[in-house]
């Protein structure tokens, strides 16, 4: 009674388990253990091993599995799991042992010898993956799987006679292939058997007369050997029958390089390029090497364009193709203009073209056309609402253009396309220039949420550090956190006086004038042009630390730049600083 009841648990266990492979193996040894008296305790210990690796308890399972195999030395199970445990410890050495024991054990099960052949694998032994596997396939001849398996594995120690031997049992199964075929032929090549690695591809071609491909690719053997006269009768014929066959006019091609006959390869080279059946792929090598060429032949890009806009002329024409010559042309030094008209034309292509639209952006950016940035990226916001780099420059065009208000709806829009794969740097600036923006609107709270997300994403962002500090201490609010921040951003760019403005006025907000006042004269240094605020602000520090005649000089700076500031009237009347 007590075997059946553990043998239904076990059997319970392991249909819940996910591991169909440790599923196979215990089934596999369960009837010899559960059937012997002498193996209460043992089953007792195993079924609680796998019990508490089903509750992921690993530490209980290696320890209850050694005491298993205490109980039992001949429990194949027990060394199976173990096996797996040095595994996860990446003790690979002790791993192999304990699952060439399992195999031992039970050598007719197929679990064990395929986890052996991973093992093996693992550790680069692969002569002794090839017999495991080579046994495998014996017992289960449906395992096509195993002799993919094998030809790879005699690749790996070079025995070439062998893989080809594993081809044949496979085309035995399959039939005949280009695959295979092509394998064999290669192999010759590698054993220096050229004549065999030819007579394979006949035997291809002759077999499937009708298959124009198989015939191309005999062609393509004979000029390996360099039977040029019989490869060009050939690849004539392929021709004949279907003149827009794409393999045979590539392999004619190289054909008339080897000649070589130049007029006639550049005729096969338009050829193919305009030919439908041309992948894109295949077109872009071939514009490729026709780039190389005109390169190394004086670089004259007649050629090269010429293609370029007979392609882009046929009603398949692609848009990739569009952006390769834009790119082409700027490698070039091409006109500006030239370029964007190509790129224009990719997005007539394809609208939803990501690449080409942003190019177009960024040129427009650079010639500050604010107004067509935003139409750019408008339109982008139909075609590619996930592109979080339109967001970014129609928010930046509209402030360039003071129209805040959509600039802000513009970066608040990009945010919702946020995700975890997003360029923090990017991500960064929205946040930053949207606290500037929300802080020009008065809405302190929702700018200081705004800096502190800009800093999760980018903690060192210049920029926004400098910002956020300078108006906590315009509110008197975390001055030492703004200390700390606007000292990152001194120490980043030393000599840049916006930041060494800040640093001061800090300074002077916690009551630190001397210290303030070496900022404030390190500032005036580096800014030939002080604004109004920087002015004020050296009068006012200049105040604090009893200088009053430069404090009013400061002031009397400041207000010639700003002749309606009253508080600055009043502080060089008074000739004292006056708290706001």
């Amino acid at each position: 009674m007590m075997k059946h009841t553990l043998y239904a648990l076990l059997l319970m266990m392991l249909a819940l388990s996910a591991n169909a492979q440790d599923s196979t193996a215990i089934l596999s040894s369960l009837p010899s253990h559960l059937s012997s008296p002498d193996s209460r305790l043992y089953d007792t210990y195993f079924l609680d091993a796998m019990l508490q690796r089903q509750k992921g308890n690993h530490d209980a399972t290696f320890d209850l599995l050694n005491r298993c195999l205490e109980l039992n030395p001949q429990a194949s199970e027990a060394w199976f799991f173990l096996a797996q445990y040095y595994g996860e410890m990446k003790d690979q050495d002790r791993a192999l042992q304990f699952m060439q024991r399992a195999t031992e054990l039970e050598p007719d099960n197929l679990t064990y010898m395929e986890t052996l052949v991973r093992a093996y694998i693992g550790k680069q032994q692969y002569e002794d993956a090839i017999g495991v596997v080579e046994r495998i396939y014996e017992k289960d001849k449906s395992r096509q799987d195993m002799l993919d398996m094998l030809s790879r594995l005699y690749l790996e120690v070079h025995n070439y006679e062998k893989a080809i031997d594993v081809i044949d049992r496979m085309e035995q199964i399959d039939g005949k292939s280009e695959r295979f075929s092509l394998a064999k032929s290669s192999l010759y090549l590698q054993m220096d058997q050229p004549e065999k690695a030819q007579a394979e591809m006949k035997l291809l071609a002759e077999q499937y007369p009708n298959d124009l491909n198989y015939r191309t690719l005999y062609a393509n053997t004979l000029m390996a050997n360099d039977q040029r006269d019989e490869a060009l009768d050939v690849l004539s014929q392929v021709l004949a029958e279907e003149p827009d066959n794409y393999r045979a006019q590539v392999a004619m091609r190289t054909y008339y390089l080897g000649v070589p006959d130049t007029l006639r390869a550049d005729s096969l080279s338009r050829s193919i390029l305009l030919n439908p059946n041309t992948s894109l792929d295949d077109k872009v090598n071939l514009m490729r090497q026709e780039m190389q060429y005109s390169e190394s032949n004086g670089g004259d890009s007649t050629r090269v364009l010429s293609l370029f806009h007979e392609m882009l002329a046929q009603p398949d024409a692609s848009a990739d193709l569009a952006e390769f010559c834009a790119a082409y042309m700027n490698l070039k030094k091409m006109p500006r203009d030239s370029v964007q008209q190509m790129l224009q034309l990719a997005l007539q292509l394809a609208p939803d073209n990501a690449s080409a639209r942003l190019q177009l952006v960024q040129y427009a950016w650079e010639d500050d056309d604010n107004d067509r940035v935003v139409s750019l990226c408008q339109e982008a916001r139909q075609y590619n609402p996930d592109e979080m780099a339109f967001y970014y420059y129609q928010g930046m065009a509209f402030y360039r253009q003071d129209d805040h208000l959509n600039a802000l709806e513009a970066f608040q829009n990009g945010i919702s396309v946020i995700t975890e794969e997003s360029n923090p740097a990017i991500v960064s600036d929205f946040y930053a220039v949207m606290g500037d923006l929300l802080h020009q609107q008065g809405r302190e709270r929702e700018a200081f949420e705004a800096y502190d997300s800009c800093l999760q994403w980018k903690p060192d962002n210049i920029g926004c550090l400098n910002n956020y500090a300078y108006y906590l201490s315009e509110l008197g609010q975390q001055l030492d956190r703004a200390e700390v921040m606007s000292y990152k951003a001194i120490k980043a760019e030393p000599k840049n006086a916006t930041y060494l403005d800040t640093y001061a006025w800090i300074m002077f907000m916690q009551g630190r004038y001397a210290e303030a006042r070496i900022y404030i004269d390190q500032t005036l240094q580096n800014d030939s042009l002080p604004g109004a605020v920087l002015l004020e602000h050296a009068g006012d520090i200049y105040a604090m630390v009893g200088d009053v005649e430069r404090a009013v000089d400061y002031w009397q700076q400041a207000l010639a730049e700003d002749p309606h500031n009253k508080m600055l009237m009043r502080k060089i009347k008074r000739k004292k600083y006056i708290k706001r």
